[in-house]
């Protein structure tokens, strides 16, 4: 589990806002807020939060306007709050994509549950089919399929050459499998295997540099021995 994930919090009840702040903040994640539609636009882009926990039920722009934009957007997971007895939006918001709803007044530990479900969705390797999450928790990153981009605990984006980048898109979308030099060269690179050619090897130590907690002591991208190398992107 990601214990960075970013999460921004859009509600028009100040309460509700420093509640959560309050509550995500000591569980570990980087939280902030938004007071309306107009605001969580502006943050969005500049932010990429992994989830909005969005209210349905606010003044100027609604909730569930917001979800179609956000599912529009493609990026982050949406955890809707609604009046306990609001069926109907809570219907319509999930048929525009929200992953969630949780009525209001709600529970602290439901929706922790809620919110860890919801991670565990997005921010993990889709193995079944074989196509990654657009965001992959790598190591110390975040990786951004849909952007082809790499950012840091902090959100800094990490710069990553189109061959780094293509070596990593490979490891994801084969996590938890090993790897040798010819497959790597193959799918990453397209190239065949030359007994020579080391440039797998230095790829893979950059990317060590940027993605593990101990370089010295690699736990995400991982040497097999007899066999290559593999990633596994929650540090397993």
């Amino acid at each position: 589990m990601n214990t960075r994930a970013r999460i921004v919090v859009c509600d028009d009840d100040v309460d509700v806002r420093d509640l959560l702040i309050d509550l995500l903040g000591k569980d570990g994640y980087d939280v902030v807020a938004a007071e309306d539609g107009i605001a969580l636009r502006k943050l969005v882009p500049r932010f990429r939060p992994d989830i909005v926990i969005c209210d349905l039920m606010m003044p100027g722009e609604d909730g569930l306007s917001l979800v179609r934009w956000l599912r529009g957007e493609g990026h982050a997971a949406v955890l809707m709050l609604t009046a306990m007895g609001s069926t109907t939006d809570r219907i319509v918001g999930l048929e525009m994509g929200a992953d969630d709803y949780l009525a209001k007044p709600f529970e602290p530990g439901e929706l922790r549950a809620r919110l860890k479900a919801i991670l565990r969705r997005t921010m993990s390797a889709n193995l079944a089919s074989g196509r990654p999450a657009a965001r992959i928790k790598v190591g110390r990153c975040v990786v951004d399929t849909e952007m082809k981009a790499m950012f840091d605990e902090a959100g800094e984006r990490v710069e990553l050459t189109a061959m780094e980048y293509d070596l990593l898109h490979t490891f994801i979308t084969h996590a938890r499998r090993p790897l040798t030099r010819d497959q790597l060269l193959e799918f990453a690179h397209h190239k065949k295997w030359d007994p020579f050619d080391r440039s797998i090897d230095m790829r893979i130590a950059r990317l060590r540099k940027k993605i593990e907690f101990d370089p010295a002591k690699p736990s995400v991208l991982k040497t097999v021995r007899g066999e290559g190398y593999m990633l596994v992107p929650d540090g397993e």
